[in-house]
């Protein structure tokens, strides 16, 4: 999973470069090659909620076709949609999604938009702080905190309810602080991320005493899936849904000098979706065949990553939560900022940080992210159909493009219908019904184009003299101007230290070399978990030399 809107690393003077954009197209000069996006999607995409969705698929006895094949194909589908749909918008208009999306649905009808945008970053964000609050528990003596499993719903007790408010309001203070940091903080931690992943399944592995991947990920025999090949196929595909189809990334991809800038999105898709999920899976295939885990019930990922790969593990945990968490609750609290123009930044990421710690306290969100997931991407996925209208066929169609700009409305209540009516029979069908929310996005998504179409030929806008595109400005930090969200170049500055530089690749192979040294037999997993916490050590300590950004 991902933080939902764009995570990109980003310096003061890209910012105050972005602050320049948000009402108008990205200049020519101000356009970017693919190299600065390939990073930016890798580390946005390995977060502390891959460690919840490998096991759930566990639980919900996906197949090893299903998990091997389907999110393979999955995955696939999803950076099609990003390069052949995303990026090709993104590239053509040059412009933020929530700009764009002000042209034809008016300004007042946006701050309806943020609102819901605000809401389900809150949620996200939750599930993000429960998957970290799980980290803690292995840090205190046995018993201090009672673990949630899969079922559970309400807090466990006193215990959990303080971890979760002490993890979430570290992450609130660090979002007040504001994008930079967070998103800087975020790009040092991904390389090392990923290679505890792989840590994590070799070691699971070699404890399990096979190289089978796919045996491993069959279910016991008799046993009935909760989800099939289709699931895990829908799932991969729209789980970012309100990134791609959705088009979120609107505001990221905008910079792209080519839209072939959208292949970089495969960095997340096949890394920290594909390969993080199988990884975290094979975590609860052990406690199931080792320990005898009901898989219905499962594991906490903290227990299970302690009991791997040890502190360095407990440490990735809740920095994998922690660095998608952070931008998250500052997004939410762009959102509300938004919508209530009079609030403070500051005062909006309180507000975001309070609702996001309220929402981990209860484990429902992270325990249901299969189903949340897919909802998130129904609820806002609609509107991208409404932009793909917008872009590809007004013309073609007869309707005008950007119709509130080019009709001087603030409220385009032909969106808001086509956007609701979808929605409301998809929640319909989810609720009343039980269908598999990943089923949704596509077709609500074709559904709202097609609504919209309608209203706006039976109830066609009149055209005034179009309005500039670029017109009073918005500050940086504006939730519509997209700044933060603008991928720069991540590589090493000119005055990177060869010894940091020496000192960090040494820290990522010894992330990953001892994992390896363990499934082959050749190291004792007392030694791996000792060099893995000295190598994160070492990494967090070389890596802002290393990978300084100018």
């Amino acid at each position: 999973m991902t933080t939902t809107d764009a995570m990109a690393t980003t310096d003061t003077s890209t910012s105050r470069a972005a602050s320049e954009y948000e009402r108008e197209r990205v200049p020519e000069s101000a356009l970017k090659g693919p190299a600065a996006f390939w990073g930016m999607y890798a580390g946005e995409h390995t977060a502390g909620t891959e460690f919840m969705i490998g096991p759930l698929f566990v639980a919900w006895g996906a197949t090893a076709p299903s998990l091997i094949v389907g999110l393979l194909l999955g995955n696939l589908l999803a950076v099609l949609t990003w390069r052949y749909l995303t990026a090709v918008i993104a590239c053509d208009e040059r412009l933020t999604l929530y700009y764009k999306m002000e042209r034809i649905a008016g300004r007042r009808l946006v701050a309806i938009y943020n609102l819901a945008n605000g809401l389900l970053f809150c949620f996200l964000a939750g599930a993000m702080i429960t998957v970290s609050a799980t980290a803690v528990g292995p840090l205190l003596p046995a018993g201090t905190i009672a673990m949630p499993t899969f079922a559970s719903t309400m807090p466990t007790g006193i215990g959990w309810i303080l971890a979760c408010v002490a993890v979430g309001t570290a992450m609130t203070l660090v979002a007040l602080r504001g994008y930079g940091l967070v998103a800087l903080a975020g790009h040092y931690a991904a390389p090392w991320m990923f290679l505890v992943f792989v840590a994590c399944a070799c070691v699971t592995l070699g404890r399990l005493g096979t190289l089978d991947v796919w045996a491993l990920l069959t279910p016991p025999a008799g046993s009935v899936p909760k989800i099939s090949f289709l699931g895990v196929v829908c799932f991969a595909w729209f789980c970012n849904a309100a990134m791609h189809l959705g088009m979120a990334d609107l505001s990221v991809l905008r910079f792209a000098r080519k839209p072939s800038a959208g292949w970089a999105s495969a960095a997340g898709m096949f890394l920290g979706h594909y390969v993080a999920w199988i990884c975290a899976a094979l975590l609860l295939v052990y406690w199931v065949r080792n320990h005898g885990v009901d898989p219905a019930v499962g594991k906490d990922p903290g227990t299970m990553v302690d009991d791997a790969v040890g502190w360095a593990g407990l440490l990735c945990v809740i920095i994998a939560g922690w660095t998608t968490a952070n931008p998250t609750i500052y997004r939410a609290g762009l959102a509300f900022q938004g919508m209530l123009p009079g609030l403070s930044r500051s005062a909006a990421t309180l507000l975001a940080g309070g609702l996001c710690i309220a929402a981990g306290i209860f484990p429902a969100f992270a325990m249901n992210l299969l189903s949340f997931v897919g909802l998130y991407g129904t609820i806002l996925a609609p509107i991208g159909a409404i932009i793909v209208v917008d872009h590809f066929l007004a013309d073609r169609v007869g309707i005008l493009r950007d119709p509130a700009a080019n009709s001087a409305t603030t409220f385009n209540w032909r969106v808001l219908l086509a956007w609701l009516v979808p929605v409301a029979a998809a929640l319909y069908a989810h609720l009343a019904h039980g269908v598999f929310a990943s089923y949704l996005p596509l077709p609500v998504a074709v559904a709202c184009g097609l609504l919209y179409i309608a209203l706006a030929r039976a109830f066609p806008c009149v055209p005034v003299q179009p309005i500039k595109a670029a017109v009073e400005g918005r500050r940086a930090d504006d939730p519509a101007s997209g700044a933060g969200a603008v991928a720069v170049d991540a590589g090493p500055s000119r005055a990177v230290s060869p010894i940091a530089r020496a000192v960090g690749l040494l820290a990522l192979a010894g992330t990953i070399v001892p994992p390896v040294l363990f499934m082959l037999s050749a190291m004792p997993q007392p030694t791996v978990k000792v060099v893995m916490l000295i190598a994160a050590v070492a990494w967090f300590v070389a890596a802002p030399w290393w990978m300084k950004v100018d």
